[in-house]
């Protein structure tokens, strides 16, 4: 029996249908020992999104953008979460979808953008598909003051802060967001590259 073979969708019921949609799907698992056993799981369903880290090189700075975050709020965390340029998709390619959104949230228009990887933020509860990238830039780049949409409510504080102080903000519990915490340390491990 193969991997995939081992498991099989029996049921999938819509508990909610709003900004994204939340199911209960059933299936049939079978295990290495191969018994078979009825699982439920509740997912939530999330359209892919795109990330990208803003390196300036020559002043050793990230761009990263500061904004509300309602589950934050919820479980007592910042609310006001510090994080990398991101959004989803909407239709569009990944590269296309993040070059949107660095200049909509930053203000900075990305030249040479670079494909890093993609990975699966909660793959135990959520469909979610994020593309990370990176992008070096300058104060050339800078083409508008960023911070959102209006019609969608934005309200996005841009921040220009030094690579080792964002990394510091990671261990002081500042910066707390899984993508922004990957990019920075990416960019530290590849900062002699950059």
């Amino acid at each position: 029996m193969t991997m995939d073979e081992r498991a099989k969708i029996v049921g999938d019921t819509t508990l909610s249908n709003g900004w994204t949609r939340l199911s209960s799907v059933e299936l049939d698992y079978t295990d290495r020992n191969g018994a078979t056993h009825r699982l439920r799981r509740e997912i939530f369903h999330r359209t892919p999104a795109a990330c990208i880290l803003l390196y300036d090189p020559g002043r050793d700075i990230v761009v990263l953008a500061k904004q509300f975050r309602l589950p934050a709020y919820l479980t007592g965390d910042p609310a006001w979460m510090i994080e990398v340029p991101a959004g989803l998709l909407d239709g569009d390619e990944p590269e296309e979808a993040i070059r949107r959104e660095a200049i909509e949230e930053t203000g900075y228009r990305v030249r040479d953008v670079r494909f890093l990887f993609k990975a699966l933020t909660s793959p135990g509860a959520l469909t979610e598909v994020v593309h990370f990238f990176y992008a070096p830039i300058d104060l050339s780049d800078r083409v508008s003051d960023g911070g959102g949409l209006a019609e969608e409510h934005e309200d996005i504080e841009v921040l220009e802060l030094p690579l080792d102080e964002a990394v510091a903000m990671i261990e002081s519990g500042e910066i707390i967001d899984a993508k922004t915490i990957i990019m920075l340390q990416w960019a530290v491990i590849n900062r002699n590259h950059l």
